[in-house]
């Protein structure tokens, strides 16, 4: 069986850019995660693990879908390689069927993990420059300045 598994991170990102391709590439299954691929549990992949079986296909659209880190990439594959489960890449163009897709594979893990460390030093230095402008982060409050006065005065 050809299964696939699309993971968005926000409920603002469109699912249809990962499960359209997932379906055109033949996947009789889908499973999609609505959920950080930092997050730890992740109930849609336990579930895709729990069906997948000996001679099963996992597809995904784009490697950094399935792991939250290189390590966590690395038992995944491990855990697949062990119960004889394929794994394609639709992006990366990867398929560990073959030994030599394999060491591709950690070169890509090893990339997308760098790419995420990028990703959260630039979103830090940003915030950093911006407190150093003086902006706060967060929502804007909602009570005016005479409401908290009352409020302070009612506690």
């Amino acid at each position: 069986m050809i299964i696939g598994y699309a993971r968005v991170s926000t409920l603002e990102q469109n699912e249809q850019l990962q499960t359209d391709p997932l379906t055109n590439a033949g996947c009789e299954r889908l499973f999609v995660e609505n959920a950080s691929g930092a997050k730890a549990h992740r109930p849609e992949l336990g579930y895709l693990l729990d069906v997948l079986r000996e001679g099963d296909t996992l597809i995904v659209w784009k490697l950094d879908r399935l792991g939250r880190s290189v390590q966590n990439l690395v038992d995944l594959m491990s855990l697949l390689q062990s119960r004889g489960v394929g794994f394609k890449s639709l992006t990366g163009n990867m398929d560990t069927v073959t030994s030599g897709d394999v060491l591709v594979f950690n070169m890509f893990a090893a990339m997308a993990q760098f790419e995420r460390d990028l990703i959260r030093e630039r979103t830090n230095a940003g915030l950093q420059a911006a407190g150093a402008r003086g902006h706060v982060g967060g929502r804007h409050s909602k009570l005016t300045e005479k409401q908290r006065t009352r409020i302070r005065e009612m506690y």
